[in-house]
């Protein structure tokens, strides 16, 4: 089965520039797997977790997103070239990928989350670990209105939105969330501390952060082209081994991912309020 899948992959990495009909088509590849077309869609589904179709779309915009990042052709000649008939289309997909024009992304050089050639052996980022412990303190932060906090993090880095915030200087952003038990939703917000919010702070909530003991998480050296990947992959990393396997349970409270965008470091900390396993 994983063969078979891999070389379905080969083939998409090799033909990612082909926009001739039915060469990347669900037909073709399934011809190619060896299977029925509805048993290569489910198998596909099960080991990649995209639909073929929407792996092949985030693979080009992800190839697209590498382009623009090193050199300045023109976006339409770059989207052409991965299969993109017109600008339109491609502006709408991207937008819809990232929640960002790709012209803001261009101006902006801010963080995407790409999505790199599947593999089969995935690597752990492990981040550095220690427990701390935090004092009170409060932000003024942006309410996210995305399904996904990335979409909503593109905007708010796009915008500028932190030297609104901060009145011109650079200063340290704080993503806050919390799972709503009664709306079943991610509570997600952007902003910065309070006693750096020296702008324009319209839009924003004031949050609380409690104190206590927190584990914190400084996540694994990263680029720009994989600085959010890495996130993600620290996230699953921190409850999928960390936190069973230490003795702690999550806290209550606001979980907190720390970082400078302008820094291009493409680090970050992360705060999971903790306690002891009863």
């Amino acid at each position: 089965m994983e063969s078979r899948v891999r070389c379905v992959l080969d083939y998409i990495e090799e033909h990612l520039k082909d926009d001739n009909q039915g060469v990347l088509d669900n037909a073709t590849l399934a011809k190619l797997a060896g299977y029925s077309e509805f048993h290569f869609l489910r198998l596909f589904r099960a080991v990649v977790h995209l639909t073929p179709a929407d792996y092949i779309r985030k693979r080009r915009i992800s190839e697209i997103v590498h382009c623009i990042g090193n050199g300045n052709r023109p976006l339409s000649d770059i989207a052409f070239e991965y299969g993109f008939n017109s600008k339109e289309n491609f502006t709408r997909a991207f937008k819809k990928e990232h929640g960002i024009l790709p012209t803001e992304f261009r101006s902006a050089g801010c963080s995407l989350r790409l999505y790199e050639p599947f593999s089969f052996a995935q690597i752990d980022p492990v981040p550095t670990v220690s427990l701390v412990y935090i004092n009170r303190f409060s932000l003024f932060a942006y309410p996210s209105d995305q399904k996904e906090p990335p979409l909503f993090l593109n905007r708010y880095n796009s915008q500028k939105r932190s030297l609104i915030l901060s009145g011109g200087k650079i200063t340290e952003d704080f993503g806050a969330m919390r799972w709503n038990s009664n709306t079943k939703n991610l509570e997600y917000y952007i902003g910065v501390r309070s006693t750096e919010a020296q702008g324009d702070i319209s839009g924003t909530v004031a949050l609380n952060i409690s104190d206590g003991l927190y584990a914190m998480f400084e996540t694994a050296p990263a680029t720009q082209h994989d600085f959010v990947a890495t996130i993600r992959k620290t996230w699953d990393w921190i409850y999928r081994v960390w936190l069973p396997q230490n003795g702690y349970m999550r806290g209550d409270g606001f979980e907190l991912e720390c970082y400078v965008e302008t820094s291009k470091k493409y680090s970050e900390r992360i705060y999971v309020p903790i306690k002891k396993k009863e």
